[in-house]
């Protein structure tokens, strides 16, 4: 791996839930240096007035707005140039667009990682399918590959688009049933995730009083990220699995547990059936196979996923445990980040997490 330091980053919709991990995992890494965050609305405001707890890590640096792009990467000529975007899904598509014009206009090499669903599909119809509006700049897409670093190692394409964290979740469980062939049948998928999942902005589900104590389903069998899952499953496997996804809120901030279910394809024991998810993830640094089932206090607030199984002679249960603003976004986008720059691949990534939060 290369050996860099101070490659300039810039951050795109720098002021939600997942652009504020992003800018914190930024501000310890060995080798990333922020250029610039980006805000309509938050622009010449500081980055510790919209996020307090980063203080520390960027005392007066202030927000830029979307006209001082060009300057910002004029400014960046000849460099090679990291760009997250953590932009609101169907705003994201042409922020980057318009990213990637000012960098070529610069003469700045840009490599874009957004977090938003905005380049998770191979095509406009997949997307309008999935999000019943245009996409924003379909003539990117082809630029876009969109995995999970553990599925594929790396991508051909220059950019990225991250899986949700739902999904990130169900593919850590559902690839290995299906590449492996350990399932038959519809795999049964119940995630239950924490209140940050659905950003920053103040809604009905998310206001605390309701989400407090409380649990619920929601859109059952008809969620989003339910075809982006199969989707991309297929394109890992050359098998889609018929998935029948049943999302959940749940009363605490942040973290993913999901439960897969399936009809085994052959009887396994549950020693057997563990040793072949810990084969297939051998050489996944932040994926463990854990006994028994995981918690989420033990993955929030790192870049780890947990994940268990258990069978009887004809079923078979995958557990998947991980923090959905970190693995399941910034810190899956830092590490897709690494990655296409020639890093190691867990650089800036390897902190522990609280485990009492």
């Amino acid at each position: 791996m290369t050996e860099k330091t101070d490659i300039p980053v810039i951050v795109l919709g720098g002021t939600g839930y997942v652009a504020g991990e992003l800018l914190r995992l930024i501000a310890s890494h060995p080798h990333y240096k922020l250029a610039a965050a980006v805000s309509t609305s938050q622009a010449g405001a500081t980055l510790r007035s919209v996020f307090p707890h980063l203080h520390s890590a960027f005392g007066e640096h202030c927000y830029i707005g979307r006209p001082e792009l060009g300057a910002t990467l004029a400014a960046l000529r000849g460099r090679q140039v990291g760009v997250f975007s953590a932009a609101p899904h169907g705003a994201s598509a042409g922020l980057v667009a318009e990213v990637l014009a000012l960098a070529n206009a610069a003469g700045c090499a840009v490599t874009v990682v957004d977090a938003s669903a905005d380049f998770r599909f191979a095509d406009d119809a997949a997307y309008q399918s999935v999000y019943a509006q245009p996409h924003g700049a379909p003539q990117l897409l082809e630029q876009f590959g969109c995995a999970l670093p553990e599925h594929v190692g790396d991508l051909p394409q220059p950019h990225i688009g991250h899986p949700g964290c739902f999904a990130t979740a169900m593919l850590l469980g559902t690839v290995p049933l299906v590449k492996l062939q350990l399932a038959r049948g519809p795999i049964a998928a119940f995630g239950i995730t924490g209140s940050t999942g659905s950003g920053r902005a103040p809604l009905a589900t998310t206001h605390h009083p309701l989400r407090h104590a409380n649990l619920y389903a929601y859109k059952a069998l008809a969620h989003r990220h339910a075809p982006e899952v199969t989707g991309l499953c297929a394109a890992i496997t050359g098998s889609a699995p018929e998935l029948r996804f049943i999302p959940h809120s749940g009363p605490f901030a942040r973290g993913i547990h999901m439960t897969l279910e399936a009809d085994l394809a052959d009887s396994l024991s549950e020693s057997e059936l563990r040793g072949q998810f810990e084969a297939f993830y051998a050489d996944a640094e932040f994926v463990q196979v854990v006994a028994g089932a995981p918690r989420i206090k033990d993955v929030v607030g790192s870049n780890y996923a947990h994940i268990g199984v258990t069978a009887t002679d004809t079923a078979v249960v995958v557990f998947v445990a991980l923090d959905n603003l970190l693995k399941g976004a910034a810190g899956g986008c830092v590490q897709w980040m690494n990655i296409k720059l020639g890093l190691e691949p867990h650089a800036g990534l390897l902190a522990a997490g609280p485990g009492w939060v």
